[in-house]
């Protein structure tokens, strides 16, 4: 009987245990996979963060149109500037008015009058924006309020971290416990087959031969949890796509193009198949002892 064959009839000959294999290796590979989207999908935010840096000045009202000008020629002096954007309240109202058109309520509360104007400015260093921060709150006299992105990167940095932690302490215990499920499993089916395994050795099978269809059946369980893993998740993940990247743009949360499907298949399966080998690997070298 070729290996193949031999493995096959291991895994239906205990259909639990084998079970119980796949079970685990498939919950292990889903977490990695649905943390992998995640953080890849956070990193991705990040970084667009990082790279557009901005800060909102609102201004009090009742400012002068030479106040106000003033304001914006102070904001060019400054190195690095990108670009400096004046929001009048009658574009702040065109924008709210944009942004909740469908919702007929909002739009009737909100008139011109009660939105302040604003100043948007967006540069290269970001440490222009600090230095426009340090010396824009101490000017209460024209200044309302001001935010700046920097916060949204702290905390998307912050939260970025905690959930890659996360990810690595859930996976790499999930990890553990498949290794010993795998472990145990294959060194229980050879402590079964052990009559059927002397008798092999005594007609001349060789100990390699008689070693490879357990090796061949952690294998397995790795490569099926894996692709059982991705068989779930992507396809969820495919359909929230649309609603999860709408929520995110002008970032791309959630990447589902064919190379990064295959990038995903392709990890998770190799990193399973090592996991569960290493384990059979051990297994057999701990119990096979014909």
């Amino acid at each position: 009987m070729s290996a193949k064959k031999t493995t096959w009839h291991h895994i239906r000959r205990s259909p639990l245990q084998s079970m119980a294999a796949l079970i685990i290796v498939f919950f292990t590979a889903l977490l990695f996979i649905v943390f992998y989207l995640v953080s890849s999908g956070l990193s991705k935010t990040l970084t667009y963060f990082e790279t557009k840096p901005e800060i909102t000045i609102f201004l009090k009202d009742g400012l002068s149109k030479d106040l106000v000008q003033s304001v914006q020629n102070d904001l060019s002096l400054y190195p690095d500037i990108r670009e400096i954007r004046f929001i009048s309240k009658e574009k702040a109202l065109d924008i709210y008015q944009d942004q909740n058109k469908d919702n007929p309520l909002l739009l009737e509360m909100v008139t011109s009058d009660i939105l302040p104007a604003s100043f948007e400015v967006s540069a290269n260093n970001p440490q222009t924006l600090e230095q426009i921060e340090n010396d824009f709150k101490t000017r209460t006299d024209i200044v309302d309020e001001l935010i700046y992105q920097k916060d949204v990167v702290s905390n998307l940095l912050v939260w970025t971290q905690r959930i890659r932690l996360s990810a690595l302490i859930f996976v790499s215990l999930f990890s553990f416990v498949s290794f010993l499920v795998i472990f145990t499993i294959i060194g229980m089916k050879i402590t079964n087959r052990k009559d059927e395994i002397k008798i092999s050795r005594l007609l001349g099978a060789s100990r390699s031969f008689v070693k490879k269809p357990f090796i061949m059946e952690g294998i397995f369980y790795g490569l099926f949890g894996s692709l059982f893993a991705n068989l779930v998740v992507l396809p969820i993940a495919y359909l929230f796509k649309t609603d999860v990247n709408n929520f995110f743009q002008p970032i791309n949360f959630i990447n589902l193009d064919p190379v990064h499907i295959l990038q995903i298949v392709a990890v998770s399966c190799l990193l399973s198949i090592i996991l569960t080998y290493f384990a059979s690997i051990l297994s057999v070298k701990r119990y096979f002892k014909f």
